[in-house]
């Protein structure tokens, strides 16, 4: 992509239908196809943190090293993004998407089969390579598929298996291990990616315009910006084991967090200044230049935070502080797919007649009341009131993604759609994992205080401590019959009741923090550009 063709100053060219994959078949259709994969690629980044316990003790590793299951594939996404605009360009977009697909499959096949804990490692890395091209193309095929009117509910479909599949994981990675055995977390990608595989072959087509493009571009030389691609690489892969592993080795107070952390940001920064002069580069940094993509970037960085921490800390708060078993807690959340495929659906069709900036505000709305509401959580909370308010909640996330992913585009020339979509789906990966690492610390931090202030309040001055001990006493089978100020087992028993409480207030407090979170991006939709509404029957033929 040359200088010239994305200057910000240039108006956007027409939609074509030459760059389209859809060919003679049904869009709609096209849309479902492109959409499997992504939903088995983005399935794999949660569904195996339910089995780390499992995997650990087949095959003899610790606990703390388990985490690498889960670190090695996020930093693999994070290696192949950078880069997968630039090879399906030189490829072909279904060649490269097809190979993809492949790879995950058969890696998959052999995360199965692994008898020993490196050679998991390495084929799990192999797997994220793989699941990492997914999900930047087939934005990319639908993003150039479907006019701007229909294009809502294109990535509607396509966004649900975004939402959906990480909140699916948890309780399907569960179940799985529970009734069978752990590999069955990646032998389940088997059959289903052998059905994408053949789905992609039947239903997708190379735009024709897109292989006279690199017929020319492989008669010119086939030129890749290998010193962008290295600092994108080194800066997002030392960025991700940050972020996975910084609350494990205590932040900063670690050499090798330090160390990974100053490669991360000398990389970022030098890929920046470099690419910024760049005539073919590999990560489109001046797309920035446009301040509605500037917007929707951070609002997907934010969504991604949202997304992941929440799917992450409700079944933690079901598990530590209800006795919920990792399968139960995971069904919490399963009525929040539920909500996010409402609202993908019903934001799709009003892209129809609402501007998609108000659909933004509304999507952040409907989060900010029912994340309030979590912050009133108690020790008492029940099934169904949890499971109600998720679903409300993800309701909003619908809302908000599939408006986000569209306006990303807005105003942008048609050779941009690349460098767009591997920046935004960059601010997706990282700010999921910036959130779930963020809210760790924040809940061991608010954990400790709370705790602390709790305890400050038990003496025996205060008649509600001494009649809830006289409570417990009565409670505890193993208890005394003497005073309860001094009965080992009694206090035992209250030190765990408080515990109990400080972890609730503390999962609170990040509920209260995704509630802020939103609110702030509700601040930024008044920048977000004024696009025209689309027309005509979004269901109809491309």
């Amino acid at each position: 992509m040359s200088r010239q063709e994305i200057n910000p100053n240039h108006a956007a060219p027409a939609w074509t239908p030459a760059r389209s994959a859809v060919g003679l078949h049904n869009p709609w259709l096209v849309a479902v196809v492109v959409a499997l994969p992504v939903f088995l690629e983005l399935l794999d980044t949660t569904i195996a943190n339910v089995a780390l316990r499992n995997i650990a003790g087949s095959l003899s590793s610790g606990t703390e090293e388990s985490t690498w299951v889960i670190t090695s594939y996020l930093v693999a996404n994070a290696i192949v993004l950078p880069v997968s605009g630039w090879l399906c360009d030189v490829v072909g977009r279904k060649r490269f998407f097809m190979a993809c697909v492949a790879m995950f499959t058969v890696a998959s096949l052999l995360c199965g089969t692994a008898t020993s804990f490196p050679a998991l490692i390495v084929f799990r890395v192999i797997q994220g390579l793989g699941g990492g091209g997914m999900v930047p193309i087939s934005q990319l095929i639908l993003a150039e598929s479907f006019p701007p009117a229909k294009r809502g509910l294109a990535f509607a479909i396509w966004g649900m298996a975004v939402v959906v599949s990480p909140i699916l994981g948890p309780p399907l990675g569960g179940w799985l291990t529970e009734t069978y055995s752990w590999p069955w977390i990646f032998f389940l990608n088997v059959p289903m990616g052998l059905l994408a595989l053949l789905l992609c072959w039947l239903f997708l087509e190379e735009p024709p315009l897109l292989v006279a493009e690199r017929r020319q571009r492989w008669a010119a030389g086939i030129r890749l910006d290998y010193v962008g691609f290295l600092l994108a690489a080194a800066g997002l892969a030392c960025l991700e084991v940050v972020l996975s592993k910084g609350e494990i080795k205590g932040w900063f107070a670690s050499g090798l967090i330090c160390a990974f952390a100053g490669v991360a940001g000398g990389a970022l920064l030098a890929l920046v200044l470099w690419e910024w002069r760049r005539r073919q580069p590999v990560v489109e940094v001046t797309l920035f230049r446009w301040r509605t993509f500037s917007m929707s970037f951070v609002m997907m960085f934010g969504a991604g935070m949202v997304l992941y921490s929440s799917n992450t800390f409700v079944p933690m708060l079901m598990q530590l502080c209800h006795g919920y078993t990792a399968f139960t807690a995971g069904l919490v959340v399963m009525p929040g797919g539920i909500g996010a495929a409402i609202g993908m659906l019903g934001v799709g069709v009003l892209t129809r007649y609402v501007q998609l900036r108000y659909l933004v505000a509304a999507g952040l709305v409907l989060q900010i009341g029912p994340y309030l509401q979590m912050c009133g959580f108690t020790p008492d909370l029940t099934f169904w009131q949890v499971a109600m308010v998720r679903m409300v909640a993800a309701v909003g996330l619908g809302f908000l993604f599939v408006p986000v992913m569209a306006l990303s585009y807005e105003g942008l020339p048609a050779g941009a759609a690349s460098g767009a979509t591997t920046l935004t789906n960059i601010a997706r990966n990282i700010g999921g994992s910036f959130g779930i690492s963020m809210a760790n610390t924040w809940l061991v931090w608010r954990t400790q205080y709370h705790h602390s202030v709790l305890v400050e309040h038990l003496t025996p001055y205060n008649p509600l401590v001494t009649e809830a001990l006289a409570r417990v006493q009565v409670a505890a089978p193993a208890a005394g019959g003497g005073d309860p100020l001094t009965d080992p087992v009694v206090l035992t028993a209250v030190d765990g009741l408080v515990s109990q409480q400080a972890a609730v207030m503390a999962f609170n407090d990040i509920f209260f923090l995704s509630a802020i979170l939103c609110a702030g991006m509700l601040l930024l939709v008044p920048l977000l550009a004024r696009n025209q509404p689309g027309h005509g029957d979004l269901m109809a033929g491309h």
